[in-house]
């Protein structure tokens, strides 16, 4: 799940943000002349595609997690297509969805072949509510789909529910494919994202708490089935050789330069998400008593994509932190249900209510392991002082 770069709300006039959602230059100048020598290599060696960098950042991140399997690939959207694709999942089979993420979970869906049926999600984690995925499987039957695959999202950092998920996902012989492109590095009561469901995918978008310097994303498994399946659809369907297509396949291998820059910021990443945590304690400790601030499920961490906080008064707190120069954004202001290419698509039974009521409501704060406490103060009075 790929997010593009956030437009903060409010007037369009008043000048670029003095205080940006995330600060890239500030990751960028920690890491000085290693991130250049790390490009140089790549141009010393020539490899520019699937080049040693490649194999070595798969082995680290499997390392990291614990998936006996990374297969590396060109951006989140792909990782997720190549995981459906890799399942066979394709026309006449549902795929349950939240509406509250990023367009591109849903659109992996249809470019499968698939029909994705939307969920509403819990007010508190803003990830799929299981009682809805529920529902959402008797619409799928009643519409002569058939129930494939639950799509979960981990959106703004932490994982979803997946004790409650995989009841109701082996009750009904499915299985999980989960959307970790906002929260690779997070733990489910113990578990490393990429060892939580049967898939996991994942975005390096440069946003990313772990982001390359350009698009690149990864798909984990520990089934040697689907990782030969997976190996298979990111170049093409290709068999033993290229001159062998084995399945139908996709342009979808990963960059050396970018897996060169990955590398590292896999070095530093665990201190990030260190500081990312105790940015959101300040946060919280700071807004708690005005707006509503994120809920981490217990035995649950968060890597903090976004510092994401919920008031009926939104657009006057946006409006305010534009006029001090302080970015903010709202992920996401319309639910794909309401999107137009995805109307037509099948809604869980008594709609999403909690999805719609989030879209007017959430707000996502500036967050980044580099933001530091005196600007983070004066990101908070100012929230304080719009709703005075």
């Amino acid at each position: 799940m790929r997010d593009p770069a956030p437009a903060p709300l409010g007037a369009q006039n008043a000048g670029a943000p003095t205080i940006p959602m995330v600060d890239l230059q500030a990751q960028r100048n920690r890491l000085g002349a290693k991130l250049n020598a790390a490009i140089g290599r790549v141009l010393d060696h020539g490899g520019f595609i699937m080049g040693p960098e490649v194999a070595e950042v798969e082995r680290k991140l499997a390392a990291q997690c614990g998936a006996k399997h990374v297969i590396s690939c060109s951006s989140g959207t792909t990782a997720l297509i190549m995981a459906l694709m890799a399942h066979d999942v394709g026309r006449g089979d549902a795929v349950f969805v939240p509406s509250f993420t990023f367009t591109a979970t849903a659109e992996a869906i249809v470019l499968a072949g698939a029909t994705p049926i939307f969920v509403d999600v819990t007010p508190d984690t803003f990830n799929m509510d299981p009682v809805s995925l529920a529902k959402a499987i008797s619409v799928a039957q009643q519409t002569g789909l058939m129930p494939a695959c639950v799509l979960a999202v981990d959106l703004f950092g932490q994982p979803a529910d997946y004790d409650a998920l995989n009841d109701v996902a082996k009750a009904h012989g499915l299985w999980i494919l989960d959307d970790a492109a906002q929260a690779y590095g997070a733990t489910y009561k113990g578990c490393a994202l990429g060892t939580c469901a049967q898939i996991t995918a994942t975005s390096f978008y440069p946003s990313k708490p772990l982001g390359c310097y350009g698009d690149g994303g990864a798909v984990f498994t520990d089934n040697e089935e689907i990782a030969r399946k997976l190996i298979q659809v990111r170049v093409h369907g290709q068999g033993r050789d290229r001159n062998e297509n084995v399945r139908v396949g996709l342009t979808a291998r990963f960059d050396s330069i970018q897996a060169a820059i990955l590398l590292e910021k896999l070095a530093i990443f665990p201190d990030e998400c260190a500081a990312r945590d105790r940015i959101a304690a300040r946060y919280t400790a700071g807004l708690k008593d005005v707006v509503t601030t994120p809920v981490v499920a217990p035995g649950c961490t968060s890597v903090w994509a976004q510092y994401t906080i919920c008031s009926p008064r939104r657009d006057r707190i946006a409006a305010h932190l534009q006029a001090q120069g302080i970015s903010s954004a709202v992920f996401y202001p319309k639910p794909i249900h309401v999107q137009p290419p995805y109307r037509g698509h099948p809604v869980v039974t008594g709609g999403l209510p909690v999805t719609d009521r989030l879209a007017q409501e959430v707000l996502s704060l500036p967050m980044h392991p580099y933001l530091a406490p005196e600007t983070q103060d004066i990101i908070i009075a100012a929230v304080r002082a719009a709703l005075v």
